[in-house]
């Protein structure tokens, strides 16, 4: 058996959800471009939950209630995993502001083909929404990445 501890870095991700219309934010970032949920990372010893609401609160202007957690995604990096911890969250209050990360927009969930998604957004989608899967795990295999929804 190797080490139990491992390098970690932990984030959080959160669909807000308003009716038929999610709430995504255009990422200018070249890593990871496109329309994507807001997120962030988690500050050390923050618990989970606040760090979502803190974040929400930093990239959208709005105050969630209730995030529920609906998934994890994980992939490796150096000594270790990057995980991002999913969130959903359907009440919120407060009034939409954009940040320096990127423009957030109310989108349609019917529209979503007509816009620039990141490229993994429908496979998180699809953890995030569908109740019998919890994970969205990236392997490398002979330096592919492979996906895995579990």
């Amino acid at each position: 058996m190797g080490h139990k501890t491992e390098n970690v870095e932990l984030t959080v991700l959160c669909l807000i959800q308003d009716g038929n219309r999610l709430l995504l934010q255009n990422r200018v970032k070249e890593d990871w471009k496109g329309y994507t949920f807001p997120g962030g990372h988690v500050e050390a010893g923050e618990s989970f939950v606040d760090a979502v609401v803190r974040e929400m609160r930093e990239e959208t202007g709005l105050e969630i209630l209730n995030p529920r957690i609906v998934g994890i995604k994980q992939f490796p990096i150096t000594d270790g995993r990057y995980i991002v911890l999913l969130f959903k969250a359907t009440e919120f209050i407060g009034t939409v502001v954009s940040s320096d990360e990127g423009e957030m927009e109310w989108l349609d969930i019917d529209k979503l083909s007509e816009v620039n998604v990141v490229e993994d957004f429908h496979d998180l989608m699809k953890v995030i929404d569908d109740p019998d899967l919890n994970e969205f795990q990236y392997t490398i295999e002979d330096g592919e990445w492979i996906v895995h929804l579990k």
